[in-house]
């Protein structure tokens, strides 16, 4: 099962709140169940380097079906993870990827956030995610 065009736009908009009431600017992705670009957003003035970080923000959290910054604390130096940024193509590790679940707890997409201090674009990304 996949996160619908329509689900996606709502966590977006949710998320895009968020940004607003934190005064901040961000690029926002919602990936499917395999990991596949279903909606995005970049607000007027968001980095542009943040674009591209937020789309692996949520491929990484799909990947491993966990939030970015448990993979960043798992990848540290000496970490069972360690590297793993290198694999598939570039992972972000940092927060503000989250896997997205189901009403049954299945998987069904991720949210990326990217384009204030990691604290900001993981607020911004439970935000979308407090949508469905």
């Amino acid at each position: 099962m996949n996160i619908t065009l329509e689900n996606a736009e709502k966590m977006i908009s949710a998320a895009k709140e968020k940004a607003v009431a934190i005064n901040t600017k961000m690029n926002i992705a919602i990936v499917d169940a395999g990991a596949n670009l279903v909606a995005f957003v970049r607000m007027d003035g968001a980095w542009l380097g943040s674009l591209d970080i937020s789309i692996k923000k949520a491929k990484t959290a799909r990947f491993f079906d966990m939030n970015t910054g448990s993979i960043g604390e798992l990848s540290q130096p000496g970490g069972s993870l360690y590297n793993i940024e290198h694999s598939n193509g570039g992972l972000i590790t940092f927060p503000g990827g989250i896997p997205i679940k189901n009403s049954n707890g299945e998987i069904i997409g991720a949210i990326g956030v990217s384009g204030s201090t990691v604290e900001n674009d993981h607020a911004v990304a439970e935000a979308g995610i407090s949508a469905l």
